[in-house]
């Protein structure tokens, strides 16, 4: 466990105000389509502030991979990524902010469930 004093110091920081809500991206392949449209209906059936995208069977804007999104403001965060870190059933998950700021909302303020993938970002310009 490192000290206090070992962890970088924070220079900028920014208020949780800048933070308007989340996307929740499953990805998926083709064997798992019906596996990612159960667990996007799940969260959205279970949490009355979780809206469900479509599945797009394509890579769609920055994303690599089949995908659906989930959207959900700043206060479902606590209970819907805990949920589904334990309903991914192996799934790939990417995570960002929505604050206004394409760019670092898709990388600096990401967060990731299973295999790291790389965006296009050029999709983002």
């Amino acid at each position: 466990m490192p000290l206090l004093g070992s962890l970088p110091r924070i220079t900028k920081s920014r208020v949780m105000t800048e933070i308007t809500g989340y996307h929740a991206h499953v990805y998926f392949t083709a064997g798992a389509v019906d596996q990612a449209r159960a667990l996007c209906e799940a969260a959205r059936d279970r949490f009355d502030t979780v809206a469900m995208g479509r599945v797009h069977e394509k890579p769609v804007g920055p994303h690599p991979r089949w995908s659906c999104q989930l959207a959900f403001p700043p206060e479902t965060f606590g209970v819907l990524i805990p949920w589904l870190a334990l309903n991914r059933d192996g799934l790939t998950i990417f995570i960002h902010t929505c604050s206004g700021d394409d760019i670092p909302d898709h990388t600096d303020y990401a967060m990731w469930m299973g295999e790291l993938l790389e965006l296009n970002l050029a999709a983002l310009e």
